[in-house]
């Protein structure tokens, strides 16, 4: 009896653990009948364990009723239960019968339900004695809006800002010279003496580089005499230099000593000895060498006669040229620059990116220009279709033959189209004449496609399958492919299309659409569509 009795205590401790642990879900209204417009309130309670994890129904999970607002949720703790209250805020716009749905709480990644509830909706009575009654009004012109065009320009703005700031940069501004250029722009004769003057403080006496010494001081000397005499010294040999400056002094060009000339011809023979027989002078002798070679420059310089006005212009067009020559090179290297930058931008883009997102983000494309645009989401007709579309639908008048009028009470329809691109969108929505009218979607698909061989399409296959909304209203969508003409030539192409279609008693819905086949970005438009979709399914 002790063992049944404990086996007792252990169950209805387990019992008591189990009740207490377990969460539980209700919901109640304040309402079951409003009229068009007023809002009913929808709570949900759960009451569970302190640590319970719960999410609570969101978005437009009421459908046929619309959430306006998802009150804050009100929390009580108690002990180590927790009751969360959650209220909703629902409407409806139209008169009739609905039903809220059961509405899903996750708990601890356990679904739980609430109930079902019916709501009539009644109209408001109008007195149409007291009150006037107007037609609708007609559609008002909206201006475009410029957004996009402030956008480019932004762009563009910023682009010449960039290339204004690199020309600035290389062209315009001056920039600090180095001291190889501020020594390049001397004249020769003190561009001579200031570069025997740093050879002087140089140590290639001291390291016993008499090469390198000795060619550097005949080449001041040589490049001082092409310079400002005008003979070619860097290239001739010493037998051929000292010709050509016997030669000017014969002709009265050069008026230099005879004793000037052969100290020359001693210096530039001892330095072809050291450069090219290895020789070593003696660091007198080196020292010496550079004061003869300064006083041939003073000499020579004092021995050039006054240019005439003639030289004198030959050497401002020379600098003139000088001038035209190095703003030609900051261009060519502005340019150089810009197509660079260009080059490597576009690189990165495409590695980044890709190639075609990149042609078509630079050369345009229609469809990437649609879904990358400002996108709308609206209703259209009656029962009401809502999703989200890259343009505005426009009404489209309807002609229904004499056979189809006797049946159908309304027909609204509603379209956009881009013909470049081969894309439409096209929305519409039908009453029946009788309630008890049954949409027939098969026959609805049959039109749509011999529509589209009245216009020229070919070899059009067709799949079907359930098509559901977010909400969890039921459609049928029925898609494929097929060859289509451009509406602006004879020219065919591979399309796609997709219909798809809700009804019920007395009404349809029916959304078309039709794209380019292997259009990535028309692709991207229809999933984006579609995943919008939803339908209000009272007539």
């Amino acid at each position: 009896m002790a063992f049944r009795a404990s086996i007792f205590l252990l169950l209805l401790q387990c019992g008591m653990g189990f009740s207490q642990t377990t969460p539980s879900v209700s919901s109640e209204i304040d309402t079951t009948s409003i009229k068009i417009g007023e809002q009913i309130r929808f709570k949900i309670k759960v009451d569970a364990d302190s640590t319970a994890q719960i999410v609570f129904p969101e978005g437009q999970t009421f459908s046929p009723m619309e959430m306006v607002e998802a009150i804050s949720t009100d929390t009580v703790r108690k002990l180590d239960r927790i009751t969360l209250q959650k209220i909703y805020a629902l409407t409806q716009f139209d008169s009739g019968t609905y039903t809220i749905p059961r509405q899903q709480v996750v708990i601890n990644g356990q679904n739980f339900f609430t109930d079902s509830f019916k709501i009539s909706v009644a109209t408001v009575p109008v007195d149409t004695l007291a009150q006037k009654m107007y037609d609708i009004k007609p559609f008002l012109e909206v201006e475009k809006s410029n957004y996009d065009l402030w956008k480019k320009a932004l762009w563009i703005l910023l682009g010449l800002v960039i290339l204004g700031a690199l020309a600035y940069w290389f062209l315009i501004r001056k920039k600090p010279l180095s001291e190889e250029e501020k020594v390049a722009l001397l004249p020769p004769y003190d561009r001579a003496l200031l570069e025997l003057k740093r050879l002087e403080n140089s140590k290639y006496i001291i390291q016993d580089e008499y090469k390198q010494y000795y060619s550097e001081l005949t080449d001041i000397v040589r490049s001082y005499l092409e310079e400002d005499v005008h003979v070619s010294a860097l290239e001739s040999t010493t037998d051929q230099l000292i010709e050509k400056l016997e030669l000017l002094k014969d002709a009265g060009e050069l008026k230099l000593d005879d004793d000037t000339i052969e100290q020359f011809k001693k210096v530039l023979q001892t330095a072809d000895l050291v450069k090219f027989a290895k020789s070593k002078p003696e660091t007198s002798v080196a020292e010496q060498d550079r004061r003869v070679i300064e006083q041939i420059v003073i000499k020579t310089k004092e021995a050039l006669p006054e240019p005439d006005e003639e030289d004198l212009l030959q050497d401002e067009e020379y600098l003139e040229e000088l001038s035209r020559k190095k703003q030609k090179k900051k261009w060519l290297m502005a340019g150089a620059i810009t197509v660079g930058v260009v080059f490597l931008s576009t690189l990165v883009a495409v590695a980044y990116y890709g190639w075609k997102p990149v042609k078509d983000t630079v050369m345009g494309h229609p469809t990437k220009e649609l879904l990358e645009g400002d996108w709308l989401n609206s209703t259209y007709g009656y029962p009401p279709i809502s999703l989200e579309t890259p343009s505005v639908l426009i009404r489209q008048d309807i002609n229904l033959p004499p056979e189809v009028k006797a049946s159908v009470k309304e027909a609204q329809a509603f379209a956009f189209s881009d013909p470049d691109a081969l894309f439409s969108i096209g929305v519409s929505s039908t009453t029946f004449s009788s309630q008890e009218t049954e949409p027939d979607f098969q026959n609805s698909v049959e039109q749509v496609l011999k529509s589209f061989e009245a216009k020229g399409a070919k070899n059009i296959t067709t799949k079907q399958e359930e098509f559901r909304t977010i909400s969890g209203t039921l459609g049928v969508k029925v898609y494929g492919s097929g060859k289509f003409t451009l509406p602006q030539s004879n020219e065919e192409v591979n399309g796609s299309y997709a219909i798809i279609i809700f009804g019920g008693k007395g009404f349809q819905q029916q959304i078309i659409l039709n794209w380019l086949e292997d259009d990535g970005y028309a692709e991207n438009i229809v999933d984006r569509i579609t995943h919008s979709i939803e339908v209000k399914t009272g007539a």
